[in-house]
């Protein structure tokens, strides 16, 4: 398979696993159209922070539980008035560069700064996605072949789907200083192409045009359809004749008809078969509406007429949000046919490159639409994660607009979080700042790779976080003392397990005694999983 190389690639193939573990801390929830002090934990949630930090503080809840994943990340075409900076020169993703790549970042391009930009970030990413999952990522021609590569070196070559081509435009720009772009790309990949299932797409008023004809016989409208197979098979070639002038026909050579001569005959009773405006041209199939499928396989090509365009967009948000500084904000219409193509009523999708909060939008609109219950996880690096992210989530949610141009509200509710502290200091000594409950989820997380919502109250008396797989996991920590496992805390120890973890400062065990009792010492913070 072929690969791509670049100035620094070997510093950030693995640079996902030294990303620190950061906390993140609700700041407040947004229900009902109401602001409130306390986390509603709807499941919803919109975080402001470096979304390579906030992806992986993400995974002890959501790894391989992501269904759908839609990022517009920067297309990186040098462009310094966008308001995200999609030349790779914000200050942040320099100093990122800087502390990870090193000196050879003084020498790098803007391609080679993008890629190491996104390597990580498509890891952690690959991390969260559900096995039946799959991700879209909106891309324009300055990096879509770049991007094709390094998917497929993380995805797997295999697991490439598709890629969309959407026409973003309407009308050309005559100030092109070669080509007018009409379109972005929309790169797909799955998971796994063997569990991952596509939905149709919603059959348009266009598609159904086409079913102009009625006989009048009670089955409904119909329109011609091909008889024809390219494959060859026997028993599809005879002739059919025609009713109107006797005339027999036959499939051309190296063809065949898509039935046999037993079931062309029934259909020919049954008035299944189209002739032409005057009744003496080649059979055609009558392709009744009421028996296809409500949706159809979806096309490569998406036009703007279908899932609308930029200028919409933006002139949708100009509607949401006085002051909008996005110049060409995707419409909410091109994610919505993302997730009608890729998730169930129950699924939960996440944009990691949130921007104005179209995906929160299109989550939220189709919910209505349909009933769902998917929910949504937004991040957003930069400072108007709240002012205008989670304003506009807010004003979707109660409704938009003055008068009878005005928008209802889709309903539903948020938890809005700020990236916190590490879990883990300098020279790796465990943040108690962050709290019990916090340490204890990375803990059951670090040891059972299940999300921390498993994980039982800790018990008083013993510090026994929970059971998995017949092993009990103790974490025996205080931060008033040092804590010691010994005989004396055994004995407090009721629960019966196959297996017993425990972390704690010190042990006094003997090693027959551990092994006798299925006992595993792990010293902290020295013994605890880095991830």
């Amino acid at each position: 398979m072929p690969t791509l190389n670049w100035i620094g690639k070997e510093k950030v193939i693995n640079h996902h696993q030294d990303v620190p573990y950061k906390i993140l801390e609700p700041q407040y929830g947004f229900t009902d159209g109401i602001e409130q002090p306390e986390p509603n934990n709807s499941g919803n949630k919109i975080i402001h922070g470096d979304n390579l930090e906030a992806l992986k503080s993400l995974l002890p809840e959501y790894e391989g539980k992501i269904k759908c994943i839609y990022i517009d990340p920067p297309y990186n075409t040098g462009n310094e008035s966008w308001v995200y900076n999609d030349n790779v020169n914000h200050p942040k993703i320099k100093k990122w560069l800087g502390e990870v790549v090193g000196k050879d970042g003084e020498d790098l391009t803007r391609h080679d700064k993008w890629l190491c930009m996104m390597y990580p970030r498509l890891k952690l990413l690959h991390k969260l996605l559900a096995d039946d999952g799959a991700i879209f990522i909106s891309i324009d021609d300055n990096e879509q072949a770049n991007l094709k590569l390094i998917c497929d070196e993380i995805f797997g070559v295999r697991n490439f789907v598709t890629n969309v081509i959407w026409e973003k435009n309407y009308s050309p720009r005559n100030d092109a200083k070669y080509f007018s772009a009409s379109h972005d790309f929309v790169l797909v990949f799955a998971k796994s192409k063997n569990n991952w299932k596509l939905n149709l797409a919603p059959r348009t008023e266009k598609q159904n045009k086409f079913y102009k004809y009625n006989d009048d016989d009670g089955r409904g409208v119909w329109r011609p359809d091909n008889v024809l197979v390219k494959s060859f098979s026997q028993s599809g070639v005879f002739g059919i004749e025609n009713p109107n002038n006797g005339k027999i026909h036959f499939p051309p050579q190296g063809n065949c008809y898509r039935f046999n001569e037993e079931k062309s005959k029934l259909m020919l009773a049954e008035n299944k078969f189209y002739f032409g405006k005057d009744g003496n041209g080649k059979p055609q199939l009558k392709r009744y509406l009421s028996e296809v499928n409500d949706g159809v396989v979806p096309q490569t090509i998406w036009k703007y007429d279908e899932v609308s365009h930029n200028q919409e967009g933006k002139k949708e948000l100009n509607i949401i949000i006085e002051g909008n500084v996005f110049d060409s904000p995707k419409p909410h219409q091109l994610i919505n046919r993302v997730l009608e193509l890729s998730t169930d009523k129950n699924s939960i999708i996440l944009d990691s490159f949130a921007g104005s909060g179209t995906t929160a939008h299109a989550v939220l609109n189709l919910n209505k639409q349909d009933g769902g219950n998917r929910k949504f996880i937004l991040i957003e690096m930069e400072e108007y994660a709240n002012t205008i992210t989670a304003e506009r989530v807010k004003r979707v949610i109660k409704g938009y607009g003055e008068d009878k141009k005005g928008v209802e509200g889709t309903g539903g509710s948020f938890d809005y979080y700020q990236l916190g502290e590490p879990l883990f200091l300098e020279e790796d000594i465990l943040n108690e700042a962050v709290g019990i409950d916090n340490i204890l989820k990375y803990i059951w997380y670090s040891e059972t790779r299940t999300a921390f919502t498993n994980i039982q109250n800790l018990e008083q008396d013993n510090y026994r976080i929970g059971s998995k797989d017949q092993t009990d996991y103790y974490f025996y920590y205080t931060k008033q003392a040092v804590t010691t496992v010994d005989y004396d805390f055994m004995a407090r120890i009721k629960h019966k397990a196959s297996q017993y973890i425990i972390y704690a400062d010190n042990c006094l065990l003997e090693k027959d005694f551990m092994l006798k009792h299925h006992i595993i010492f792990k010293k902290i913070p020295r013994d605890i999983t880095r991830f």
